[in-house]
């Protein structure tokens, strides 16, 4: 009786954006792997949306203030452990060092471990009770927590992924209730390492080359200068001219036909919805994305537990960084990196820590009513 009372009560609006997007996602991927040795991949993508959602209604239906007691600490330990694990037995793909195989599936800790942080920040901050956040008991160690995975993940190397992490720190401190000071204090210091990366570029190249990797370095280059070597810029100049040639209602998609746009199925999905179906299809993608996050805002204002409240904060800019980025990078806004569009692009690990995030979500709207004492 009480699970049938959960079921009524989970979110139909959230619930009908994700299979929206699923839907646009798989057709997508369709289209960008038909005639292709890549071809069937759209079936693979619905099975693997088809069994994640046992684990997001389950999380949906059991109450999330469980996972933010103590329970936080261990799956944040066992985050940081598959990170560990993956330094030393991942797979080689690609010359990154990000995946753990299991049976036929790989799985991308750095996904997992996005969760499992949120969790116990979310448990970290609920703990001041709305209260301004201190230095040194609260705002160091929350982002001694974060710092973890991001080295980490930097060593594998993943700097889109370790980006997402500082997006969901930033997020989560805002709402946190941090003195103004402090976040000026920590944008400052993002302006002054980008700064330092700009007069780097410009007046000492040599000493830039030598403390970023080369991969890296081509990313920002042909972000900053994208005539400076017609080849590095490829991949964006392509993606530029296929959403452009998409226009109102979409075009034949000659640039992916031709292979132009690599992993198209993947990070690059997004090339693939602009040329195909156009300002349209974008648009439509775009609004599911806006109503997914007012949705989630929505969750939050009702929720009476800042524990809850904490939690869709932080999967909530995981969410908008990932999609700003990933959209941006494709029309020249942000420097190429790999961060994959939620529910669109291809990835086991990317879409499960999706179905994770949006199970945890739904189980705060569920509860809403509940109040804890923990």
């Amino acid at each position: 009786m009480i699970i049938i009372r959960k079921i009524a009560k989970l979110d139909k609006l959230v619930l009908f954006i994700v299979l929206c997007l699923i839907t646009i996602g798989t057709i997508a991927i369709y289209g960008a792997t038909t005639e292709t040795k890549l071809e069937g991949l759209h079936r693979t993508n619905l099975y693997l949306f088809g069994a994640f959602c046992i684990p997001m209604l389950f999380l949906a239906l059991f109450d999330y203030q469980i996972l933010l007691g103590k329970l936080a600490y261990l799956f944040y330990g066992i985050g940081i452990g598959m990170l560990v694990l993956v330094k030393f037995t991942g797979e080689h793909i690609n010359g990154a060092v990000r995946w753990l195989s299991i049976g036929h599936f790989q799985l991308q800790p750095s996904e997992i471990a996005k969760i499992c942080t949120v969790l116990l920040v979310a448990h970290v901050l609920s703990k001041r009770e709305g209260e301004m956040l201190r230095l040194l008991q609260d705002l160091i160690p929350i982002c001694i927590i974060f710092m973890i995975p991001i080295l980490l993940i930097m060593q594998q190397p993943d700097l889109g992924t370790a980006l997402v992490f500082v997006g969901v720190l930033l997020s989560m401190l805002w709402m946190g209730n941090i003195r103004s000071l402090y976040m000026i204090l920590f944008i400052s210091i993002m302006a002054v390492m980008i700064g330092t990366i700009l007069w780097l570029y410009y007046a000492n190249f040599e000493l830039l080359s030598k403390v970023t990797e080369p991969h890296q370095l081509s990313r920002i280059q042909t972000f900053l200068d994208p005539t400076s070597d017609p080849d590095k810029s490829w991949h964006v100049k392509n993606a530029i001219i296929a959403i452009g040639s998409g226009g109102m209602t979409g075009s034949d998609g000659f640039f992916l036909r031709k292979g132009y746009i690599p992993y198209a199925y993947s990070d690059s999905i997004y090339v693939v919805i602009g040329e195909k179906y156009g300002f349209m299809g974008s648009a439509v993608l775009l609004l599911l994305f806006f109503l997914l996050v007012y949705r989630m805002v929505q969750i939050v204002m009702d929720s009476r537990e800042l524990a809850g409240s904490y939690l869709v904060i932080g999967l909530m800019g995981m969410f908008i960084f990932q999609i700003f980025v990933n959209i941006g990078m494709h029309i020249g806004l942000v420097p190429l990196t790999g961060i994959s569009l939620p529910f669109i692009s291809y990835g086991g690990s990317s879409l499960l820590s999706n179905m994770i995030a949006i199970g945890l979500v739904l189980s705060v709207n569920v509860h809403k009513d509940e109040i804890h004492y923990i």
